[in-house]
């Protein structure tokens, strides 16, 4: 007779869900709600991908505006400086003696704070007997390595690859395909030497 209320209570009563029993048991429900996958609390992929997709975009603008910096520092700097092609001193004439060949230096008339050392020049002053000078590039028109002026046999040399100039400047023998590069426009004001120094001799002409 005990089984009989616990044989209606089974039949009146509904048969609990599989949900029910796995949820009792600790596992997830069949719906899915409870395992996460899906849920309102998951991670959106998209919004992730679209963070790192504009990161990505300003890293590299910052980039290209850290590269173009130098260009646009050179397309703009003789706007800046003013004309490139400017007079520079070279010292007085007492410095330069007829019938010789001396060393000048000089800075280059258009720098930059990253030029350092580079914006130093020099340059060779040939004395003509008549008063007149010849101004000449130090760089060989080979390679342009520092030439030297041998007063003994009154020659220029290079030391890299053995180019050879005569006094004149013009080619004597070895590699290079010409004379040594000139500075035109050479003058005298107040007893100095000046040469128009902002184009410098062999990078812009030809061979």
């Amino acid at each position: 007779m005990s089984e009989l209320p616990q044989l209606k209570r089974c039949c009146d009563g509904r048969e609990p869900s599989a949900g029910a029993h796995r949820d009792a048991s600790g596992g997830a429900s069949i719906g899915g709600a409870s395992n996460g996958a899906g849920g309102p609390g998951a991670p959106d992929g998209g919004g992730r991908r679209g963070f790192l997709f504009g990161l990505g975009s300003v890293l590299m603008g910052a980039g290209g505006l850290l590269a173009a910096v130098p260009i646009v520092g050179t397309l703009f700097a003789p706007a800046r400086g003013g004309d490139p092609n400017r007079w520079v001193d070279l010292g007085p004439i007492e410095n330069f003696p007829k019938g010789q060949t001396r060393l000048a230096k000089f800075v280059n008339p258009v720098v930059s704070p990253t030029d350092g050392q580079a914006a130093e020049n020099a340059c060779w002053v040939r004395t003509l007997p008549d008063g007149s000078y010849q101004v000449f590039a130090v760089n060989c028109a080979h390679l342009g390595c520092p030439v030297r002026w041998f007063e003994q046999s009154r020659l220029f040399m290079c030391p890299c690859h053995g180019g050879v100039y005569y006094e004149d400047g013009s080619r004597a023998s070895g590699p290079p395909p010409r004379g040594l590069f000139r500075y035109e426009q050479v003058r005298v004001v107040a007893g100095r030497i000046q040469i128009e120094a902002g184009r410098l001799p062999g990078l812009q002409e030809g061979v």
